[in-house]
C-alpha cells in the first residue's frame, strides 16, 4: 500500500450510522450529499424477520467515525436549507 492510506474503513463494523430512514431512495440522496462533500459513505439495509416485526426496516447511511460529526451537520445543514426552500415557495404561492 501506498503512504497515502485508502480512507475507508476495513470492515463495516468499523462504521457509524449517520442517517436512518424508511425509503432507499432517501439514503441514496444523502450518501451523494455526503460524497460530493468528499465523506465516503455506504447504504445498509436493516433487517427485520417482517413475520415476527411487521414493518421494521429501513436504511442506514453509514460513514467512518472520523466524518460522522462532519457528515450529520452536512445533513443538518441540507434539511435546514430544503425547508428554508419549502417556505419560500409557499410564501411565493400566496402572494
Amino acid at each position: 500500500m501506498s503512504a497515502e492510506a485508502d480512507d475507508r474503513p476495513q470492515s463495516h463494523e468499523e462504521l457509524v450510522d449517520v442517517f436512518d430512514t424508511m425509503e432507499e431512495s432517501e439514503a441514496m440522496v444523502v450518501r451523494g450529499l455526503l460524497e460530493s462533500a468528499g465523506i465516503d459513505a455506504i447504504i445498509t439495509a436493516r433487517q427485520a424477520p417482517q413475520d415476527i416485526l411487521p414493518g421494521v426496516g429501513g436504511v442506514l447511511v453509514r460513514v467512518s467515525p472520523e466524518r460522522a460529526e462532519e457528515a450529520r451537520s452536512l445533513i443538518e445543514d441540507y434539511r435546514n436549507s430544503a425547508g428554508a426552500d419549502d417556505d419560500d415557495v409557499n410564501d411565493d404561492s400566496a402572494a
